[in-house]
Formats: C-alpha cells, structure tokens, sequence
C-alpha cells in the first residue's frame, strides 16, 4: 500500500509491506467468508401501465401490469416487485384479492386486499406485493398481476384508476 504525507515544507512517501496490514483492508480481502451468500443482481426488469381496468363482483380481470424476463440460468431465483393502484367507488359492500402469476399460475395471492363498505368510497392508493419466485427455466417467463372479486360482493373495483401507473419489476438473482 502506497503512502503519502503532505504538508509542512517536507512530504514523506514510501510504500507499507503487505505483512504491516490488518486484514480489514481491503487491499488485502481477496475472497468473502464461506459463510456470506454470494448471490448478485444478474438483471432487472420493468413494466408498467396506467390504463384503467374496471372488475365487478363475481369477475376477475388481468390488470394490464405485465413484464417478462429470461433468466440465464435454471438456479436463478426472480424477485418480484409491484405497486399497484386500486380505488372503489360504490354504494355497495366490495372486496377483492389481487393475485400475482406466472404465466397463467397463479403464484402469490393477497386475500381481500382491499374491501369497502356502504359507507361510500375507500381508496387504497398503493397495494405492493414482493415475492420471491423460483422458476426453474431458462425461457421467457411472463408475470402479471389479476384482480379477483368473489361472488358475494358488489360494486367495482378500478385498477389504475383514472390512469394512474402501476409498477412492475423483475429482478434476476443469481444461485
């Protein structure tokens, strides 16, 4: 490690031998402890849309939030990341649950994600879901979002309401 010393009307420079550095240097890390992951960011992915999708009770309904990745490898884990607008305007009780799939899996549900009395309005100005997926592939995997309102429920549910964005995004990690 080389060192220098300004200042003053005399400057020192010189080089320290390897053996007078503590291990905590970095010059001197060549490899991580067997017991830290080593797993990286191998690519990331977003999609996103702001076109309004109504569902009403008894229905489900893609969202229009999409994005597809291509892991490199089979081991590769894909770290799903959404936000998501919803609103109901209605007279009438409403629920729903939002469901997050791979292809036409459904992989990650959040149950009665949203619900709404006959008091009038609520709106939910963010709903976000994070998972983890395993996909064990190395073709194009396509995620989505689908809002699901059960029999039972009446009213309206509106993605992307009066156009607002919803976000995807698709992070590759590496085994």
């Amino acid at each position: 490690m080389a060192i220098t010393r300004l200042g003053g009307a005399t400057a020192i420079t010189g080089t320290i031998p390897q053996g007078n550095i503590a291990n905590a240097s970095l010059g001197a890390v060549t490899a991580l402890p067997g017991a830290i992951a080593t797993g990286k960011v191998l690519q990331v992915v977003q999609g996103s849309t702001s076109t309004q999708v109504a569902v009403t009770a008894g229905n489900s309904a893609d969202t229009g939030l999409t994005a597809a990745i291509t892991p490199s490898a089979t081991s590769s884990k894909i770290l799903v990341i959404c936000t998501h607008g919803l609103f109901t305007k209605t007279a009438a009780t409403t629920y729903c649950s939002l469901s997050l799939l791979r292809g036409s899996t459904g992989i990650y549900t959040i149950g009665n994600a949203f619900y709404s009395t006959s008091d009038g309005e609520l709106r939910l100005p963010t709903v976000e879901i994070s998972y983890l997926d395993s996909p064990s592939s190395t073709s194009s995997v396509t995620y989505k979002t689908a809002i699901v309102c059960p029999g039972g429920s009446s009213g309206t549910i509106y993605s992307q309401y009066q156009n607002q964005p919803s976000v995807i995004q698709l992070i590759e990690i590496g085994a």
